[in-house]
């Protein structure tokens, strides 16, 4: 396993391969991997000839008031688990080497990435749009694999590579979870062990709400306040947002109809987390 910091010597790597008729695939990261990240990188193991992992804690995607330079990170453990899961390359560049002083352009989109995380955080996809975008043109993957926990993240990346004609296909992972329900998160060791009891109400909500979807409910207002109340009922969570949305234009949804997105993003003292599912009513099936 190769472990390259150069723009330009990643690109040089990657043509060879190309070259040669290798397959690449691409599983982008911020560090501090967990479960989630590896089966990431395992599938990309399985379906490729050659795998790529980046690990970059990028600057654009976070406000100033948001955990950027608290955001955890080890990459010795990192590097470890990348060699493990069979990755053959780490890309890690530098913030410099990713943004040179004179760095003016970035990617921005209309309505998916404007509800959800869009709103709380609202130059969150343009960082994560742009670096995305550039992480694609270095490493030229044929596949990309993202984890369905950051589903309004995915629904973005999908409609830029359909939008930009990138050519990459996009490959959505399921949710990994804790034994007790808790999706895998790298902020998830920002909480305490009160937080940490207190976070399953977001696995108990979804649960309760997919139940109840089954069960015949097809108002979303009804199952919003049905969701509402049970995160409520834990004193330490505040609700950032509770919504349902197509899975696809995040659009919100006032019949459950089609693939909707029924996902929360709550805090936990300073800590926000998100989780979600995503259904097709009519199919009746987890996607």
């Amino acid at each position: 396993m190769e472990i390259i910091n150069s723009i330009h010597s990643t690109r040089d790597l990657v043509k060879k391969w190309k070259k040669e008729g290798q397959s690449i695939g691409f599983v982008p990261t911020m560090g501090y991997l967990h479960d989630g990240h590896i089966s990431l990188i395992e599938r990309s193991v399985k379906e490729n000839d050659k795998t790529i992992v980046s690990i970059f804690v990028n600057p654009t995607q976070f406000s100033p008031t948001e955990d950027f330079n608290s955001y955890p990170r080890d990459f010795d453990a990192d590097r470890k688990l990348c060699e493990k899961a069979g990755a053959d390359l780490i890309f890690v560049p530098t913030s410099e080497e990713m943004y040179p002083a004179q760095s003016a352009t970035f990617i921005d989109m209309d309505k998916v990435s404007k509800e959800l995380c869009g709103k709380s955080r609202p130059t969150h996809f343009k960082g994560v749009l742009t670096v995305v975008n550039m992480l694609f043109n270095i490493t030229l993957p044929d596949r990309a694999y993202f984890g369905q926990k950051d589903a309004q993240q995915l629904a973005v990346i999908k409609r830029m590579a359909a939008d930009l004609c990138l050519g990459v296909e996009i490959i959505g992972c399921p949710i990994v979870r804790e034994s007790d329900g808790l999706a895998k998160s790298s902020r998830n060791v920002y909480l305490s062990p009160e937080e940490r009891k207190a976070a399953l109400v977001l696995n108990k909500a979804l649960s309760e709400g997919l139940k109840l979807i089954q069960a015949g409910e097809r108002d979303a207002k009804a199952l919003l306040k049905f969701l509402h109340n049970i995160v409520k009922s834990e004193p330490l969570a505040k609700i950032d947002y509770i919504e349902i949305v197509n899975s696809e234009t995040i659009e919100k949804a006032d019949v459950l109809q089609g693939s909707i997105l029924v996902a929360m993003a709550v805090f936990f003292g300073s800590t926000r987390l998100i989780d979600n599912f995503i259904y097709h009513v009519e199919a009746g099936q987890i996607l």
